[in-house]
């Protein structure tokens, strides 16, 4: 996105900077057509100046200052060299500056005059260039330095969040591994009552669950994050797919007494996808429809061409919150309180849809009684 902007800067301030140059240009010429030149030609006139020769201003100017600067030698030497250097620029590069009103020192003045004039003239000319070149170059510097902040400041507050995901995942996987050890400690000294036994049990196998959730969570981010990851993709029926991950989250959603509503056409809905990635992608929303969806609520799951919507009717999501919700290491203060989700989730959802050329994104304002709906739009097959 920044590349995008970037570029759409430098082109803006570039088309700009021409027609900054063009005006420039334009209003230079009727400087010179209005003012400048007409006020040469009377100077000229009223000090009668004659200037004669022919050929290239560069040639001119070049063969002026050598003029000048071997004007400074003895008599003898200067005739020479000056000599030389008609010999050496040609007849067609003659450049004469003359006027009866001025003599010696005073005629070599008037050469050196003009010479100044034609360079300042030159500069006027040039001056457009220059400064639209240096205004560009601050321009652009400066909008590089600002994007260099921006990306140091998300990068910063990145790693800030990364940090303190990790800090509390340390302390996730800490607490449920601390049960898992008091209870089959308990377990292998004999000291839990025969009634306790399969509570500690059922205790000990629910830890270990959420232990692996952890990890496998970390370990997928951390894989689609990595360089050299690319997808298998390959034509299959997405309808199919969302039927087969529903169905595998079916009796969560039973247990938990929420009435969940199925819209999947039966026709097959081709799609050239990496089924395993976009399997997650889903299974991942259900979960978190499963996790903040409201018990004995209700839960959407609709299908329609190239959008898939994952509805429910827990709580809203703050709206500041829901601007960075498929950031990484992302949680929302209540979930970081209560010690649900990870902040990975639906990053990863988000990651793999997008590498599928598709979006995911977060509806609101979804209505039919839902308060939220995810939502993944897929390019068309």
């Amino acid at each position: 996105m920044q590349k995008k902007s970037l570029k759409l800067f430098l082109i803006q301030n570039f088309l700009i900077i021409l027609l900054c140059i063009y005006i420039s240009e334009e209003l230079l010429s009727l400087l010179y057509r209005l003012v400048i030149l007409p006020g040469l030609m009377d100077l000229f006139k009223m000090q009668q100046i004659t200037i004669s020769g022919n050929g290239n201003i560069l040639i001119f100017m070049i063969q002026l200052l050598f003029y000048y600067l071997v004007s400074f030698l003895p008599k003898g030497a200067s005739d020479y060299l000056q000599g030389f250097l008609t010999d050496l620029f040609g007849i067609g590069i003659q450049f004469k500056v003359t006027s009866p009103l001025y003599q010696g020192q005073w005629a070599s003045l008037l050469t050196v005059s003009f010479l100044l004039l034609l360079l300042f003239l030159l500069g006027l000319s040039l001056l457009p260039y220059i400064a639209g070149t240096l205004w560009y170059y601050k321009t652009v510097t400066g909008k590089v330095n600002e994007l260099l902040e921006e990306e140091k400041e998300r990068q910063l507050n990145y790693e800030r969040r990364r940090n303190l995901l990790l800090s509390d995942i340390a302390h996730d996987i800490k607490t449920p591994i601390t049960t898992i050890c008091g209870y089959s400690k308990a377990l292998s000294e004999g000291v839990a009552q025969e009634e306790k036994r399969m509570d500690y049990l059922n205790a000990i196998y629910g830890k270990a669950l959420r232990i692996d959730e952890l990890i496998t969570l970390l370990f997928e981010y951390v894989k689609l994050d990595s360089e050299g990851f690319c997808l298998h993709k390959e034509p299959g029926d997405l309808a199919e797919l969302l039927r087969e991950t529903i169905a595998s989250h079916y009796a969560d959603f039973e247990e938990k007494q929420i009435t969940l509503t199925i819209d999947i056409p039966d026709h097959d809905l081709p799609c050239e996808m990496d089924s395993l990635q976009i399997g997650r992608a889903i299974t991942n929303l259900l979960t978190n429809a499963l996790r903040y969806g409201r018990e004995k609520g209700k839960v959407l799951v609709r299908l329609r061409d190239d959008l898939l919507t994952i509805a429910d009717d827990g709580k809203p999501i703050d709206p500041d919150f829901a601007e960075r919700i498929f950031d990484p290491f992302s949680r929302e203060d209540s979930s970081r309180r209560t010690k649900e989700g990870s902040g990975l989730g639906l990053s990863i959802s988000a990651k793999i849809v997008e590498m599928h050329g598709g979006k995911l994104f977060l509806d609101q304002e979804f209505g039919e009684g839902y308060t939220k709906a995810f939502r993944i739009r897929l390019p068309e097959y």
